[in-house]
C-alpha cells in the first residue's frame, strides 16, 4: 500500500464536511468557493465594525453589513493588535468600540475576501491570493500521470478543503516499486490557503 500516513493524520484533523471521494469531487468545491466568492478594496478608514445581532459586522463598500468566520476574526484581532481571548468575552456593542479604538486607519486599502455575506478574511495590499481552484486546475493539466492514492484502511482519500485551507495528495500508480518488503508509488501533496492560514506547498513522497 502507498504511505498514507500524512493523508491518514489530514482525516482525523478535519470535520466529515471537509473530506471528499475523489480529486473531481474536491475540484468542483473549490470551484463554486471561488465562484461565489468576491474581493473587495476598502480604506482602513471606512473598515469599521459595528454590532450586528448578539455579534460584529463589518459595513462592506456599500453593499451590507458582513459577519465574520473564525479565521476573520482572529485576522481582525492580529490587525487590532488587541487579544482575541478578551474581545471574546465582550458583547457586540463593546468589542466593535474596542476594535473601533485599536484597528489603524492609515495606510494603503485593505483586501476583503467575502463569500456571501461572510468576510472570509482580510490583508493588507500587498498580498497574493492563488485560489484553490486554480491551482487544482493545473494540477489536473499538469500531473496528467497522477490519480487517487487507494483509500486508507481509516478511509483516508486524500482530499480535503474547509473553511482554512485544501490538501491533496495523488500518486502515480503505474510506478509502483518496492521499499523493505513495502509497496510504495511516487506521489506528491499539495497544499494551499486562499485566506492566508498556509502558503502554497509541495512534497514528493516515495
Amino acid at each position: 500500500m502507498a504511505n498514507l500516513k500524512r493523508a491518514s493524520q489530514q482525516l482525523f484533523s478535519r470535520p466529515n464536511d471537509e473530506r471528499f471521494e475523489s480529486f473531481e469531487a474536491l475540484q468542483s468545491h473549490c470551484n463554486r468557493m471561488k465562484e461565489s466568492s468576491t474581493l473587495h478594496w476598502q480604506l482602513p478608514t471606512e473598515f469599521t465594525p459595528c454590532p450586528m445581532g448578539l455579534e460584529l459586522g463589518f459595513p462592506i463598500g456599500g453593499i451590507g453589513i458582513h459577519s465574520l468566520n473564525d479565521w476573520s476574526f482572529g485576522q481582525l484581532c492580529s490587525l487590532a493588535a488587541v487579544q482575541r481571548e478578551t474581545v471574546n468575552r465582550l458583547s457586540a456593542e463593546p468589542a466593535s468600540r474596542v476594535l473601533r479604538e485599536t484597528i489603524p486607519h492609515n495606510g494603503k486599502p485593505l483586501q476583503l475576501l467575502t463569500q456571501g455575506e461572510t468576510l472570509r478574511s482580510i490583508h493588507g495590499a500587498s498580498y497574493t491570493r492563488m485560489f484553490d481552484a486554480d491551482l487544482l486546475e493545473r494540477v489536473r493539466n499538469e500531473a496528467t500521470e497522477f490519480h487517487a492514492p487507494p483509500k486508507g484502511f481509516n478511509g483516508a482519500t486524500g482530499f480535503y478543503a474547509g473553511q482554512q485551507d485544501m490538501f491533496a495528495f495523488l500518486i502515480d500508480d503505474s510506478a509502483w516499486v518496492e521499499i523493505g518488503g513495502e509497496q510504495f508509488a511516487p506521489g506528491f501533496f499539495v497544499w494551499n490557503s486562499e485566506v492566508g492560514r498556509r502558503t502554497l506547498s509541495k512534497v514528493r513522497s516515495a
